[in-house]
């Protein structure tokens, strides 16, 4: 039977007439630029493939961070049959017929790399149609997503693939990536130093994006090197404007949510202003304004959030230029709203307790009951409905029977969260009485 879905692409290119990314494509994982946390010796795959051994994985990332050259670089490693395919093109007949094959190939003594790009866009019911052969070794599963494997992907198929996140590519990483352009061209590439910085800063952690960039630079006769206005010209993307002091984009918006944080809204605004000049993309900016509003505020004032959605809402209804004062608006609340990190830090507890403890049964009183079985056993009996009870408040304990009642948020005496405070010390003593 033909392998349909293996990697039979059509002879390769003559190596000057091949796509710059494809000549710079890694022949051995330790050629992989910004995941040295999984590739490397103590990484997961380094651990992986020196073994010899792979277990299914799903790779999670950003476009352009080396998923599927990691995928190919794995199988060429450990000895296996690649297989691609992209959720977007495949059925289950596809599938039905590239483990048929995978299965003959497994007769033989040849295992067989599954690489699902876009794993994410199969359906609920396409992705259990994995399960069975991933248990049995018919195929080791390796699936590339770009969304949260934890709100995409089934409970089952995760359980049986090890969820590895590759980082967005660094600028020190895109760097590299121009250095291997430049050697394989023989040849600097065509910009001044803040045009360099510039370009990377553009890419925004998508190598393929970067290296296709350029490609375009080397493609053109250029006599004198860019400066950053001149590059946005030639490739019609504004640039950000770095200046020779290296107050880059990171540093920028590191900034600007400091001086947020500091309750500076004099500061805050004056480096929000710099990157919008500078050419960042506002709603890279309203994105970060946001995780302000929940990191840093909170419940201090709800209103945040709120401020900073309608924002966003306002940017995308009028464009720029008029939509940035909906940013700058927001940014001037962020500055001047009462400050907690109280949401963020119970948050990360809960999740470390989350993780300690488990998969604790919920105490049988606060479970629905929908059928006969459920009721004999217990579940819903002797539930306080809340509303029914003096000042609407049961008093009732949620927890687990294993563990003792925790304390995760803990609100500042700042701002909205002051009442806050007041409510939960309030029904504190009315708990305590009802249990005296």
């Amino acid at each position: 039977m033909a392998d349909l879905f293996a990697d039979t692409a059509p002879a390769a290119l003559p190596s000057e007439a091949s796509p710059l990314a494809d000549r710079l494509r890694p022949h051995a994982l330790g050629e992989v630029v910004g995941q040295a946390h999984l590739t490397g010796p103590d990484g997961a795959i380094g651990r992986m493939v020196a073994a010899g051994r792979l277990s299914s994985m799903i790779l999670w990332g950003p476009p352009g961070t080396g998923k599927t050259t990691i995928a190919k670089l794995l199988a060429d490693a450990v000895g296996l049959r690649f297989v691609m395919i992209s959720a977007v093109f495949s059925g289950v007949a596809d599938l039905k017929k590239l483990f048929a094959e995978a299965r003959d190939h497994a007769r033989t003594g040849t295992r067989t790399l599954l690489f699902v790009d876009e794993i994410h866009r199969f359906n609920r019911a396409q992705q259990d149609g994995f399960l069975p052969y991933v248990e049995d070794g018919t195929v080791i599963l390796v699936g590339a997503t770009t969304e949260n494997p934890s709100f995409e992907l089934n409970a089952a198929l995760l359980s049986r693939a090890q969820v590895l996140i590759l980082n967005r590519l660094d600028a020190a990483a895109l760097g590299e990536l121009v250095a291997r352009g430049e050697a394989v061209e023989a040849r600097p590439l065509p910009v001044t130093d803040d045009a360099r910085a510039a370009l990377i800063a553009s890419a925004d952690g998508d190598g393929r994006f970067l290296l296709n960039q350029v490609e375009t630079l080397f493609s053109v006769e250029i006599d004198d090197p860019l400066d950053p206005q001149a590059l946005a010209a030639l490739l019609h993307r504004r640039m950000p404007v770095y200046d020779k002091d290296r107050e880059g984009h990171y540093n920028l918006i590191s900034a600007l949510h400091k001086a947020v944080r500091g309750s500076d809204p004099q500061a805050a605004l004056y480096y929000l202003a710099r990157m919008l000049v500078g050419g960042e993309e506002p709603l890279f900016l309203a994105r970060r304004l946001v995780r302000m509003a929940i990191e840093d505020i909170g419940l201090a004032d709800p209103q945040a959030l709120v401020q900073c959605i309608a924002a966003k809402d306002c940017y995308d209804f009028l464009g720029s230029p008029e939509g940035e004062l909906a940013l700058a608006q927001a940014c001037l609340y962020l500055a001047t709203a009462p400050k907690s990190n109280a949401g963020y830090k119970a948050f990360g507890a809960a999740q470390r307790s989350a993780r300690e403890t488990g998969s604790l049964m919920p105490p049988k009183t606060i479970l629905n009951a929908p059928t006969k079985l459920m009721k004999q056993v217990g579940y819903g009996e002797g539930y306080a409905y809340d509303h029914d009870a003096p000042d609407a408040f049961s008093g009732d304990d949620y927890w687990p029977e294993e563990m003792t009642a925790q304390t995760f948020y803990v609100p500042s005496p700042r701002g909205f969260e002051a009442k806050i405070a007041e409510r939960l010390a309030y029904w504190a003593g009315l708990k305590a009485e009802r249990r005296a």
